[in-house]
């Protein structure tokens, strides 16, 4: 028995330790994970759905010069708040006689802007100081995350209520103060799933082996916390784009004359009373927008969860 298994050891070579076992059943692991995410993804329509109608908004404003049937800044005296199907206007028109339809295609521009840059900033930067805390530990940990109570213990809008106010209304200081604003949240989320991930074997051995901080955290913790981190920044999105329009119907956002969801629910707020229908179209196209990012950071939740 004993000569024959050192024969097969010298053919085959040495048997591989249970560590390369283990190391080789986690890269199979993650090489598969991918791909059932992506099959329960195609699997979940509503998630389908959701993201193709979000996919649409997307280019509607990308493409809005070809795609809007009036100049958004074009109005008529004669033709105020008119009602769905007015002459060629197809969603009727605003106070000023413009044309609803184009102004929410060129609303979607800046809607957007105000509701995906700052998550993408806040992204980057919080989720940046997130993992040095978790990973480093000790006095950078606390220091990062006593700075952020500091900012979290306002609530979100009275805090960007608060920036704007300082700063004063436009489009870049509603960037700067949402992404202020969503930087605390996703420094604690990734500061959570960075302390799981850092006690692991793989992290371990990487640390063992005499590999920086620097090193460890940008090719073993970040891959692993990554896909935790976008899903809860996705759910931050639909909370930014309402924010953005909150600002803008207080005159802390965008300014007049561009057009803004939540700049026309203001111009439009008097209107309610003489075309109500016109008057809540903003607010739809802001619910529809908003719940399409929940519903597609859901999605992405249920389908990235390991436990399913």
């Amino acid at each position: 028995m004993t000569s024959r298994t050192t024969v097969e050891t010298a053919v085959r070579g040495p048997l591989p330790s249970l560590d390369a076992e283990a190391a080789l059943a986690r890269e199979g692991e993650s090489k598969g994970y991918w791909r059932r995410v992506w099959e329960r993804l195609k699997d979940d329509k509503v998630t389908i759905f959701v993201a193709f109608v979000l996919l649409l908004i997307f280019l509607a404003a990308i493409f809005a010069p070809f795609v809007a049937t009036h100049d958004p800044e074009k109005g008529s005296i004669i033709g105020r708040l008119k009602g769905f199907g007015y002459k060629d206007h197809l969603l009727g028109t605003d106070e000023t006689g413009r044309d609803m339809l184009s102004r929410l295609i060129y609303g979607a521009r800046l809607s957007l802007i105000s509701g995906v840059l700052p998550v993408v900033f806040a992204l980057l930067i919080g989720g940046s100081l997130g993992i040095a805390a978790g990973y480093l530990r000790g006095g950078v940990n606390t220091v990062i995350m006593r700075g952020m109570d500091v900012l979290y213990a306002f609530p979100s809008i009275l805090l960007a209520i608060a920036i704007c106010g300082i700063l004063g209304s436009g489009l870049e200081n509603t960037l700067l103060a949402l992404t202020i604003t969503f930087i605390p949240p996703i420094v604690r989320v990734s500061e959570t799933v960075t302390v799981q991930v850092r006690s692991l074997d793989f992290v371990d051995a990487a640390r063992t082996s005499g590999a920086s901080p620097a090193s460890i955290m940008w090719r073993h913790v970040l891959n692993n916390v990554l896909g935790q981190i976008l899903v809860y920044t996705t759910s931050l999105v639909s909370l930014s784009i309402i924010l953005a329009a909150g600002l803008s119907f207080l005159g802390l956002g965008v300014t007049p004359p561009d057009a803004e969801w939540g700049l026309m629910l203001n111009n439009l707020r008097q209107a309610i009373w003489v075309n109500p229908t016109i008057a809540a179209l903003p607010g739809v196209a802001i619910f529809i927008t908003s719940m399409s990012f929940n519903l597609l950071s859901d999605g992405l939740r249920q389908a990235m969860d390991v436990r399913l």
